[in-house]
């Protein structure tokens, strides 16, 4: 049976939205440059997506309905406009599932297959917080990301914090017709597995 997604980046024992999480951030959410001004009554589906990313005791993570994610929003005070819901949602699932595809690649061939695969433990929101690799690039004269998660996957019991930094990528013309997203996903170095993974993939080991 499929449970409810992981816990909101602001409180970590009440919502049921999934990792890319726009009712995180704080005055202004990381993800409102993706809304238009639309304020249009569109009806907000009820209906939610199975996710691929498997929940430490069983079934999958389950994203959001159309419904509470404009709630979630509307709870943070974001504005959100309902007829934004049939963009946004489907593209919070993909950056999802995006984000599940680059840890599935940083796991391959590390035993998580013996107990059944990697499971998504939990996660955190970090829209404020630059991690190091992003501060360093921003001094470089990169585009910071727009957004930080931090998410806890268990191995076999080897838990492992991932760092994953959200950029938009160049587009033109309207935002729901030419969003593009870069994701740079990797274990953080605040454990011997982390570092041992990370020292692996710069050898190409």
């Amino acid at each position: 049976m499929s449970g409810g997604c992981p816990v909101d980046h602001t409180n970590p024992s009440s919502s049921p939205s999934c990792p890319v999480d726009p009712s995180s951030a704080p005055s202004t959410s990381s993800w409102s440059r993706f809304f238009g001004a639309s304020s249009s009554h569109a009806p907000l589906s009820t209906e939610r997506e199975t996710s691929s990313i498997p929940r430490p005791n069983d079934g999958n993570w389950v994203y959001p309905s159309e419904a509470q994610f404009f709630a979630a929003m509307a709870r943070k005070n974001h504005n959100p406009q309902a007829a934004d819901m049939k963009t946004i949602v489907p593209i919070h699932n993909a950056v999802n599932e995006r984000a599940w595809t680059e840890i599935l690649k940083w796991e391959a061939g590390r035993g998580g297959e013996a107990c059944g695969g990697i499971k998504l433990v939990n996660f955190q929101g970090k829209p404020n917080e630059r991690s190091p690799k992003a501060r360093w690039k921003t001094l470089l004269g990169y585009s910071a990301p727009f957004d930080r998660h931090d998410w806890i996957v268990d191995r076999c019991g080897v838990r492992t914090r991932y760092i994953i930094d959200f950029y938009t990528g160049h587009s033109q013309g309207t935002p729901d017709k030419n969003l593009s997203f870069y994701l740079d996903v990797r274990p953080a170095l605040d454990s011997w597995e982390g570092v041992k993974m990370r020292v692996q993939h710069f050898f190409g080991t």
